[in-house]
């Protein structure tokens, strides 16, 4: 029985002897900052450490010029590139001196940031643009080619002898051809690209300064961003319009960060707010990937910038607003799938 307990009693006295060891080597790492002399240090501490190194003299301290020793130097080295600053004017393409670009830190147009991305952008980087690769992606085969593309121009019905020889029509209902299909991979999966919100003045007696101010107003608090004033194109007497002259609509085109955070608050915010609100329309886009879609005053009120301060604007003059949600996608079909995951609801036939 002794010689069974002699073994596990010395294996006893070694494990004590290591988490002793161990003990010691964690106090090391925690109070190697307060260490004062070579006695506080462990075993396992070399003497020539740099934790035990004698400190300079004061003279050698005081008498360090950095400056001075730079001077001396034979050869100086090259100028530091942050010495540069850019011109205060811009003196044309041929100047010798070019401002940096605006991505520049040494640029004076730099705008540090963005430090965060909005929810939605980040929701569509990680959830839904992998989700959208799979509901819109068409496998071909390795060594195999799509099937042959559908005819876009209309071929003439051979009614009259006229027809020989003519070129062939264009499309059905449009003047211009809508735009290819491309098959949908990971380098091409639709996405926003821009977002235009507009106020049109169709009344002449509202064409006034003070609808301008307060349409210009409420567009820059909704979206983040100085509305635009758009001006007539043409001379209409009967219409009161003069060229360049008077003003016809107020706009805003969001891009970027501002983009999403607004399309964010109008599906999250403003549209469960609306009474028996349906949705979009399903035959709102254009054939090339671009939807739209109306507010009215009502719902324009609802913004959580106008709601909180509803009463600095006159209730009659809060604009009808109309967004043009612009996407990458070339049909109307994946505009409204990437759009409907976004959470936009739709209703209705839906027009591709």
């Amino acid at each position: 029985m002794t010689s069974r307990t002699a073994p596990s009693r010395a294996l006893q006295s070694a494990c004590r002897q290591q988490s002793t060891c161990f003990r010691c080597q964690w106090s090391v790492r925690r109070k190697a900052s307060t260490l004062t002399n070579e006695t506080d240090a462990s075993e396992d501490v070399i003497p020539d450490s740099s934790l035990l190194a004698p400190q300079p003299d004061q003279e050698i301290v005081t008498s360090w010029d950095p400056v001075q020793r730079s001077r001396a130097r034979r050869r100086q080295l090259p100028s530091s590139r942050y010495k540069y600053r850019p011109p205060r004017y811009y003196r044309g393409p041929f100047h010798p001196h070019q401002p940096p670009p605006a991505s520049s830190p040494n640029s004076r147009l730099f705008i540090p940031g963005p430090f965060s991305l909005p929810r939605l952008q980040q929701t569509y980087t990680s959830t839904l643009a992998p989700d959208l690769l799979s509901l819109l992606y068409t496998h071909h085969p390795p060594g195999t080619l799509p099937g042959p593309a559908g005819q876009r121009l209309r071929s003439w019905d051979d009614s009259s002898p006229y027809h020989k020889n003519r070129p062939l029509r264009g499309p059905r209902g449009r003047p211009n051809l809508p735009l290819m299909k491309r098959p949908i991979t990971f380098r091409n999966i639709p996405r926003l690209e821009k977002i235009v919100v507009h106020h049109v003045i169709r009344s002449p007696e509202h064409r006034d300064s003070s609808y301008l101010h307060v349409s210009g107003m409420i567009l820059q608090a909704i979206t983040n961003v100085r509305a635009t004033v758009c001006r007539a194109k043409h001379d209409i007497t009967s219409f009161r319009m003069r060229k360049n002259w008077t003003p016809m609509a107020v706009k805003v085109e969001l891009r970027g960060e501002d983009m999403y955070c607004f399309l964010s608050k109008v599906v999250e915010v403003v549209m469960p707010k609306i009474k028996e609100y349906k949705g979009v329309s399903g035959g709102s886009g254009d054939g090339s990937g671009n939807l739209a879609f109306g507010l009215q005053a009502s719902a324009v009120g609802l913004f959580p910038e106008v709601e909180v301060n509803y009463d600095m604007y006159p209730p009659k003059m809060i604009p009808g607003i109309d967004v043009m949600v612009c996407t990458t996608a070339t049909n109307d079909r994946d505009a409204r799938v990437l759009l409907s995951s976004m959470g936009i609801p739709f209703y209705g036939k839906h027009v591709n």
